[in-house]
């Protein structure tokens, strides 16, 4: 069972996971970013908990989960009004969130962090499900890849405290991955987000980098 073969298996969708779950990483830091500081890290980790649960279920029913574009819609919703939300009430409201009881309670927050994960995990594990099917081998991969994503989130949101317009910019990267999410829920033939040298590849990632930089134009706190 454990051969070289195997490992390299489990390395590469590791790594896939990796790849296709960047924005998944911005995304969760956001969610985390709107807790008190002590409790970000907590709610990642519970939250990423919860998602490998749901994949180990999901790449069981990995036939059925290809017909869950309500996912998507619900996810991808969700993130643009997250960022509408945020760009149009400013910077103030964010700001008085973070210090105010109003501030998410800390299991609300576990759960979008687990049912937006949910929304990005279908793409990989079909993905996952195509390249192997070894239920252990793409198991492990998934598991290697959600603890890459959650140090990746942790990256991100020092980002979010570093540098003060990366905030604005992100909510703009939100905006600009729910509405992939929603795309991709309708399946339009030709609109391919994951293959290298597509336009619709090409097109979200010079949003993505055009948002991305954006965020350090301004100087570091």
């Amino acid at each position: 069972m454990f051969s070289f073969e195997n490992l390299l298996m489990i390395g590469f969708l590791g790594v896939l996971e990796v790849i296709l779950s960047v924005d998944n990483a911005l995304v969760l830091a956001i969610l985390a970013s709107q807790l008190p500081k002590e409790q970000q890290k907590k709610a990642l980790t519970y939250g990423m908990a919860g998602a490998f649960f749901f994949r180990v279920v999901a790449i069981a029913a990995a036939n059925y989960l290809i017909h869950l574009n309500w996912i998507k819609f619900v996810g991808g919703g969700y993130l643009v009004w997250l960022a509408m939300k945020n760009l149009i009430a400013g910077h103030e409201s964010d700001n008085e969130d973070k210090v105010k009881p109003a501030s998410p309670q800390f299991w609300k927050a576990v759960m979008m962090i687990q049912f937006t994960d949910i929304a990005f995990a279908v793409d990989s594990i079909l993905a996952a499900v195509a390249i192997s099917n070894q239920f252990w081998i793409i198991v492990c991969g998934g598991f290697i890849g959600i603890v890459m994503i959650r140090f990746a989130a942790t990256g991100f949101m020092k980002l979010l405290e570093k540098f003060p317009r990366f905030n604005q910019a992100a909510y703009l990267l939100v905006l600009t991955i729910g509405i992939k999410v929603i795309l991709e829920g309708f399946h339009i033939p030709g609109l391919d987000f994951h293959t290298v040298g597509s336009p619709a590849f090409l097109g979200f990632w010079i949003m993505m980098m055009t948002c991305f930089l954006y965020g350090f134009s301004g100087k570091s706190k």
